[in-house]
């Protein structure tokens, strides 16, 4: 598909849970059918999303994506959220203003690892106004292997100190190898200057504590909802996805899709076999 030169690409500043104003990314054809907000995760920004983006634009969606707070462009300490529930205020308002931009055209919210768990929560807890929803290598359970144990390790530190020096910052250890199978991801995500392995433990143990509270959560979604994630991600085990996918409920499951990628890794949006994915996603959501 020739790419199209229509799409406008524009940068804004957007004000969500007062607690200042997010670094906003929009990719808008002349005449959108559909919508899809896009949630990044931990460590990274909506840079890393921009051929994802393009792609659906091209297929007439309205796109946008934010910089969650602590990440990327958005203004602020980097790596640090008061509380992880901000998050989800963030996503819920960023929600509210795409449906006053755009009234009544269907939305699909896709969420990739923290951004995953952030999009399971708002989907589970806010019900929001969205037609699907895609899950992508959630943070739904700590990684596998030898990665897990550095994870469970920093968050049972986060959950000490949280009380005391909420501010404190840790590295979860991303192993950027991880990632994807292809080198030139895993040499744009090294260098990328906005890409930061920092996080307080307030905000470590926040993510702990979200892991916890939505592992039983999902017999509240009641929008169809697409499980994707690769068979070797070290870093958010896949058995995470399975077992959300298993709570579901019958109604919901009819009409979800759980799908495990061999050879995968966690980043299955920057793996070479990313089109083959995007093109399972539009068939999700136009089916």
């Amino acid at each position: 598909m020739t790419p199209r030169e229509d799409i406008r690409r524009s940068e804004s500043q957007v004000e969500l849970s007062g607690f200042g104003e997010r670094y906003c990314r929009s990719w808008t054809p002349p005449s959108p059918v559909r919508a899809m907000v896009i949630v990044h995760g931990y460590a990274e920004h909506t840079g890393r999303y921009d051929e994802m983006a393009m792609y659906f634009a091209e297929r007439n969606f309205v796109v946008r994506a934010y910089d969650q707070a602590g990440h990327g462009r958005t203004a602020g300490p980097r790596g640090h959220v008061d509380r992880f529930d901000r998050l989800v205020d963030d996503l819920d308002e960023f929600l509210k203003r795409l449906g006053r931009d755009y009234p009544g055209l269907p939305v699909a919210l896709v969420g990739h690892s923290m951004g995953g768990l952030v999009v399971a929560a708002t989907a589970a807890f806010r019900k929001p106004a969205v037609e699907q929803v895609v899950l992508s290598g959630a943070s739904l359970q700590l990684g596998s292997k030898d990665y897990g144990w550095r994870q469970r390790l920093s968050l049972s530190v986060a959950r000490i100190l949280s009380l005391v020096a909420p501010r404190f910052p840790i590295s979860m250890g991303l192993d950027s190898h991880g990632l994807s199978r292809d080198p030139e991801v895993i040499r744009r995500y090294e260098e990328d200057p906005l890409v930061k392995d920092r996080m307080s433990v307030r905000f470590a143990s926040g993510l702990g504590q979200m892991i916890q509270t939505i592992r039983d959560a999902a017999g509240e979604i009641d929008r169809p909802i697409m499980i994707l994630h690769g068979a070797e991600d070290p870093i958010c085990a896949a058995d995470g996805s399975r077992r959300f996918f298993a709570g579901l409920s019958s109604q919901i499951a009819a009409q979800s899709v759980l799908k495990i990628y061999p050879e995968l890794r966690h980043e299955i949006f920057q793996e070479t076999e990313r089109q083959l994915i995007w093109q399972d996603m539009l068939r999700f959501i136009e089916r």
